[in-house]
């Protein structure tokens, strides 16, 4: 067995331990508190309401350790199991060109993996989803939105691909820099027209209709200096009954959006409040930090590219015994995951930080009164346990455990 196998193996094996392990922790926790709700949130959030997120939690938690399972025999399935091998065989020997084979194994390999994502998909949206009484979407909508989905892939990612190939085969042997190149102009290309052309073919986007709302928003625009081409209220209801704001777009064609759920639950000062955090992301340049820091990675990673596609054990440790620039690309892919994966504390750890200074922000515009009793509103209609297994939450999550986050704004008063 290569080495680069043995890597690989052992990286797979030890980040399923470590998993299995958090998972395990974190139910446990979830479990051990779900009986008491935590003091600072007595008078806001009821006994019931805090078991029924701990029960969605742990709902959740068995999902997950079914799902890294399935997930980690599907790697091995494509790569050592020979699936990868076995249709890129079957693309060479239909007589169409290479760069075409290639792009045409990449995206029947997105195909299929999609294939066979759908059935936990849908439980998860028709059973766990709709047993805590979240789910809004019917199955037609959940076709429709698979439907355009792939349609997308396709539409968006055939021509990307092929140019990436092209490059690959064609620039030489520093392609991996105009391969970098293409992909940062796509990556600023999409995120401008995401909220333009892409975002309307799933949700339907009204400007906001609430006008003494949508005055003092403006307000906390011009006093923060920010500039955007609306204020829209997203039909999120239609698929879910979680609550969410953002900010999408890029330029002039940024966007900011509400989900009309969020507009059910929050009064004007909270509202106010979750959009002044929001505002903090940019303020505090965490958005540039972020795109700054992947097209760095995205760098390094093309860089590691260019020498693995070089090598041949490459392809035979990971099961592929014919080499080419599509195999290279979709092993990388599949494959980086698995030894990226222990970076994670440190990005969750990197995000969290910028969600306290968010807040801060938010305080700063706002008030804090008004930013806990948003905050505190949305772990309850979204029915976020206020009680995770700390190191669990530490690994994963990107926003500060509940507690921790109110315990910080009212620390800044």
């Amino acid at each position: 067995m290569h080495i680069f196998t043995q890597l690989f193996l052992l990286a797979l094996g030890l980040g399923l331990l470590i998993q299995a392990w958090l998972l395990w922790r974190h139910r446990q926790h979830v479990s051990a508190h779900q009986d008491q709700v935590p003091a600072a949130f007595a008078d806001a959030i009821s006994l019931d309401e805090h078991q029924k997120a701990a029960r969605y939690t742990l709902a959740r938690v068995k999902a997950a350790g079914f799902e890294l399972v399935s997930g980690a025999l599907l790697l091995l399935f494509w790569t050592l199991g020979g699936g990868l091998e076995w249709l890129h065989q079957a693309w060479s020997s239909s007589g169409l060109s290479t760069l075409l084979t290639g792009t045409a194994f990449i995206l029947s390999s997105f195909f299929i993996m999609g294939l066979l994502d759908i059935p936990v998909s849908a439980w998860r949206t028709f059973s766990l989803e709709a047993r805590f009484g979240f789910n809004r979407t019917t199955p037609r909508r959940f076709t429709i939105d698979l439907l355009t989905q792939t349609g997308l892939m396709f539409l968006i990612g055939l021509p990307l691909i092929w140019v990436l190939l092209w490059i690959m085969g064609s620039v030489g042997s520093l392609w991996w820099l105009a391969a970098w190149a293409v992909w940062m102009a796509f990556t600023l290309l999409m995120t401008w027209a995401y909220p333009t052309f892409i975002a309307p073919l799933f949700n339907k986007f009204e400007p906001l209709a609430d006008a003494e709302l949508q005055d003092r928003i403006q307000q906390l625009l011009t006093r923060c200096g920010f500039s955007s081409s609306g204020i829209f209220v997203m039909d999120g209801s239609q698929r879910s009954s979680h609550g969410n704001a953002y900010f999408t777009g890029l330029g002039k064609n940024k966007r900011i959006v509400f989900f009309d759920t969020l507009l059910e639950s929050l009064s004007a000062d909270e509202m106010e409040a979750v959009l002044a955090h929001e505002l903090g992301h940019f303020k505090r340049k965490h958005v540039l930090k972020r795109m700054l820091t992947m097209a760095l990675t995205s760098l390094i990673g093309l860089a590691l590219l260019g020498w693995l596609s070089q090598q041949d054990w490459f392809y035979s440790a990971l099961g592929m015994q014919q080499t080419s620039d599509a195999a290279a690309l979709l092993l990388f892919l599949m494959v980086t995951p698995v030894f990226t994966q222990f970076l994670q504390p440190l990005s969750s750890w990197l995000m969290r930080r910028q969600e306290f200074e968010a807040d801060d922000y938010a305080v700063e515009q706002t008030s804090p009164e008004a930013m806990i009793q948003a905050l505190v509103k949305l772990y309850r209609e979204n029915a976020s346990t206020l009680t995770p297994d700390p190191l669990y939450s530490a690994y994963h999550d990107s926003h500060p455990p509940a507690p921790i986050r109110v315990r910080h704004i009212a620390a800044s008063t």
